[in-house]
């Protein structure tokens, strides 16, 4: 699990620092926005392997966020958060190329299973490119 570099964007700031530690602890590379506008700003200088990517947020909604993280980084996997259960989003954001869903507050180690689960698909699909080119 080491190694994983996270994006976490969060609105609630006492919620993405207390999870952004947990994570850290775990080994993993992370660093934080506090909206849709700030991830994308930590995109440029950031790589992540996945974004913890809450909806709900003030300004640019977490789905808007995630369409536009997949047209910076199409292979960068989404784990979508939200405290409302509503399959409407979650199938929306599924559509536009998230890796998977949970719902607040989420269970610690599911939360790992799910990262790691995401940064492996990433790594798999990268490693599917690179073939393919060293193979043309």
């Amino acid at each position: 699990m080491a190694d994983i570099k996270v994006l976490l964007v969060d609105d609630e700031a006492g919620f993405r620092k207390t999870l952004g530690k947990r994570l850290d602890r775990r080994g993993m590379i992370v660093q934080e926005a506090d909206s849709g506008v700030q991830a994308l700003e930590a995109m440029k200088i950031f790589e992540p392997d996945v974004v913890l990517l809450d909806v709900k947020m003030p300004g640019m909604d977490g789905l808007t966020t995630l369409h536009k993280i997949k047209l910076i980084n199409p292979l960068v996997e989404v784990v979508m958060l939200t405290g409302h259960a509503n399959m409407d989003i979650a199938i929306h954001g599924m559509e536009l190329g998230a890796f998977d869903y949970l719902m607040k507050p989420v269970e610690f180690e599911e939360l790992l299973y799910k990262l790691e689960d995401a940064s492996t698909r990433k790594r798999h699909r990268e490693e599917k490119i690179t073939a393919k080119e060293h193979s043309q």
